[in-house]
């Protein structure tokens, strides 16, 4: 099944990260899309940058969309991955599939130096999250609670050993988006 794919993140890179390192960790997902280097893999909305590397600023931005199948989930995933020896912290890709049915799939993928630093953007992202949920009908104070409660339930899996990627259910798997809502950026 054909499937189109929407992959939006930043990533900042460790000083000296080379176009040719990048291409080379990204060279499956070129290869999926059977194009040869980063300047080829153009989005298929002309407004969409794809993907593009600031030398200057160290800096992977993404914003690119294509026309998929449904292995292209396990490929973007190890392929952003593999930026992690590059990267300088942890970052999320936000992954959006968009099928023919109408239901749509959503996905994180984390890139960061080490376990722990892609852990800690985990929590944070999950933290923000749920202020910005709970926002809408709670109180700052009752906010602080639940918020109080995750860190909690983290600092657990921290104690235990278990980190979100050793869970059953990886952050990374693409998840059905609620009915009625579009994932935007």
């Amino acid at each position: 099944m054909r499937m189109e794919a929407h992959i939006h993140g930043t990533v900042l890179l460790r000083p000296g990260t080379t176009t040719a390192q990048i291409e080379e960790a990204l060279r499956p997902w070129l290869e999926y899309i059977d194009e040869d280097n980063m300047a080829d893999a153009k989005s298929v909305h002309p407004d969409e940058p794809g993907l593009v590397f600031d030398r200057r600023r160290r800096v992977l931005e993404v914003c690119w969309t294509g026309d998929v199948g449904r292995s292209f989930h396990q490929t973007v995933a190890g392929a952003l991955a593999a930026l992690s020896p590059y990267s300088e912290e942890a970052a999320a890709f936000e992954v959006s599939y968009y099928l023919e049915d109408g239901k749509d799939e959503f996905s994180l993928v984390f890139v960061g130096p080490t376990q722990d630093a892609i852990f800690e953007a985990q929590r944070g992202l999950m933290i923000e999250d749920v202020r910005s949920l709970l926002s809408r009908q709670f109180s700052d104070p009752e906010i602080a609670q639940v918020v109080a409660l995750v860190n909690q339930l983290f600092e657990r899996n921290v104690k235990s050993g278990t980190t979100i990627t050793q869970t059953s259910t990886s952050p990374s798997e693409p998840m059905p988006m609620p009915a009625g809502r579009k994932h935007l950026h």
